[in-house]
């Protein structure tokens, strides 16, 4: 899933302003609480200090506003932080470009005050305070990703700092108490207009000296008072709830992406366009949408906390799974075990010998011991992908064409992927590590001299299988020919001699009728054919996703090198052969 993309506001502090360095000091978070407003009505977001990933905080940029659509808007970078009596402090290197300028000047001189971070929460947990039953959303994983400058914060928390050497005069701490009343004022006004309340109710809490904590708190009864004073109607549908609706939207977006028929819940929101979907998505959020441009309200939809970005991925996902399933190769699909494997470390597969007929036990109750040989196979997972763009004029057009046609072309290269990998194994006749000897090999018992393909050839093949013996070389296994594997040369060949025929004399009946499935793989170019076992009975092939990412995995974000998104689709993948057993080649002519 997308993570989220939300803001927070705090108060950069103008005394540490260094002209000389062209930095300043910010304090960015002090995880103070925030009420915020979704499609179950207001919560308390909570930021958890422990669940703060850092690893890409250094080198963030400062934004102008949080715009990203060019160059000019970074008028900075973080260059240091540090965690301090609870606060996140930040030092802020600020850009020498003339652009940057009078952001900068308005920094220096104190009256731009706001920095606002932007983050993403990638888990979440949901609690209910005891006392005021205010529903509480924790962030318990979540980095921070930029900081703007923005002119009205909203983290009131967040203090001006002064520089350490100072000393704080009677002068100035009257100073400072008269700006932190400012700032308690401007942030219970802020309170207010969030939670829709009015400004005389704002009013009527400065004139109580009411913290911000207490607004917050009075702000979420207020609006649950308000909820429970509105008449409700009842209306019979499952679209109230949001997951729900979400999932009818990406439903309906599927069918319009791939011409399906939709269900009978779905056909409300087959006439949305994208912009529509955004609108929504927008709106969800508790946030206006009326006299919106369709830019912005895509640039809300993608870079805000909606579902938006999930709603594409989803889309995205159901078309490369569809057209992953349908290209599968025949060796992969039919011939090959499948595996997973929990890292990138070698897999190694264990074999061990049976046990050995059971021996007759002496007059004296002794039983004879037997030993067990044993070797293993092995190979190892790769990472393989790509990525695309779905252009912000393809969204406001509703150009669905490329993102289908990308989807359906993703999903049948990561197939083709997979089948070239395997078929490189076949192909390859790769050593065997049991005994230094090809997969097929005449020592095996498992490769003709190369003749055409005939029933006799057939019966040749299944008598060598029939005499495989297991790993002590004693043992008979009698593995059972199953599958007959050609490439389009022998297509035709193959299905006259697998045909039922219909015999006036025993000896024209053809003994391989409904017994051998015909497989046909483009990639064996020449007159050669595989016989292979059950792969349940006996592997030959064995291959292994990514436990924690079985098949291809499509990721999005919001569009860096073009205005909006890109798409990642990746595949964990790895093969090998682990036994030669259950597989016979003939060369062909």
């Amino acid at each position: 899933m997308t993570p989220d993309t939300l803001t927070r506001a705090a108060v950069f502090t103008p005394p540490t302003f260094d002209p000389e360095r062209n930095s300043v000091e910010a304090v960015i978070s002090t995880f103070s609480d925030v009420l915020r407003n979704d499609q179950r009505g207001s919560y308390i977001e909570r930021l958890d200090p422990a669940g703060l990933d850092t690893s890409n905080l250094l080198g963030a940029p400062v934004l102008d506003g949080h715009r990203q659509d060019s160059a000019r808007d970074v008028i900075g970078t973080i260059a240091a932080f540090r965690i301090e009596t609870g606060q996140l402090v930040a030092t802020i290197q600020l850009s020498g470009a003339s652009d940057a300028a009078p952001v900068v000047q308005r920094i220096a001189e104190g009256t731009l005050r706001g920095v606002s971070v932007g983050y993403r929460v990638t888990q979440w947990k949901t609690t209910t305070d005891p006392q005021t039953k205010a529903r509480i959303r924790t962030a318990v994983a979540w980095s921070i990703f930029e900081a703007s400058a923005v002119p009205i914060p909203a983290d009131a928390g967040a203090k001006f700092r002064n520089r350490e050497d100072s000393t704080v005069t009677t002068e100035d701490e009257t100073l400072i108490r008269d700006e932190g009343r400012v700032e308690t004022r401007a942030a219970i006004r802020q309170v207010a207009r969030s939670a829709n309340l009015s400004a005389e109710w704002a009013d009527d809490l400065i004139d109580r000296d009411a913290t911000v904590t207490e607004a917050r708190a009075a702000a979420f009864e207020e609006t649950q008072k308000r909820a429970a004073s509105q008449p409700r109607i009842r209306v019979v549908s499952t679209q109230d709830d949001a997951a729900t609706t979400m999932q009818r939207r990406a439903d309906a977006l599927y069918a319009r992406v791939t011409g399906a028929a939709p269900k009978d819940e779905v056909r409300p929101f087959m006439g949305e366009s994208l912009r529509d979907m955004a609108r929504a998505s927008v709106e969800a959020q508790g946030m206006s949408t009326r006299g919106m441009d369709t830019d912005t309200l895509f640039r809300n939809a993608i870079h805000g906390t909606t579902d938006f970005p999930q709603l594409l991925t989803s889309t995205g996902n159901r078309t490369l799974v569809a057209a992953y399933q349908a290209a599968q190769s025949p060796v992969k699909s039919t011939l090959a075990r499948q595996s997973t494997i929990n890292d990138f470390r070698t897999k190694t597969m264990l074999k061990m010998s049976d046990v050995g007929q059971l021996q007759k036990v002496s007059e004296s109750g002794e039983i004879t011991h037997t030993s067990r040989s044993e070797t293993s196979e092995g190979y190892a997972l790769d990472t393989y992908g790509t990525q695309f763009s779905i252009s912000r004029k393809a969204l406001i057009n509703d150009d669905l064409g490329a993102f289908r046609d990308w989807g359906a072309t993703a999903g049948r290269m990561a197939a083709e992927t997979e089948a070239n990998l395997i078929l490189a194994v076949l192909l390859s006749n790769p050593t065997m590590n049991e005994d230094a000897t090809a997969l097929f090999h005449a020592g095996h018992g498992n490769l003709a001299a190369g003749a055409a393909l005939t029933t006799a050839a057939l019966d040749a093949a299944r008598k060598a299988m029939r005499s495989m013996k297991a790993l002590d070389g004693k043992t008979p296994i009698n593995a059972t020919p199953k599958f007959l594997l050609v490439g389009p040369e022998l297509e035709t060949t193959a299905e006259q001699v697998l045909a039922s025929i219909y015999a006036a004399a025993v000896e024209d009946t053809n003994p391989f009728a409904g017994r051998l499935t015909l497989l046909v793989e483009p990639r064996i170019t020449d007159a050669s054919f595989y016989i292979f076992a059950d792969p349940a009975v006996l592997p030959v092939l064995e291959y292994s996703f990514l436990s924690s990412a079985q098949g291809p995995q499509m990721a999005s974000r919001e569009g860096w090198d073009v205005l909006g998104m890109d798409f990642r689709v990746h595949l964990d993948f790895g093969c090998g052969a682990i036994d030669w057993r259950g597989a016979y080649l003939n060369p062909g002519v």
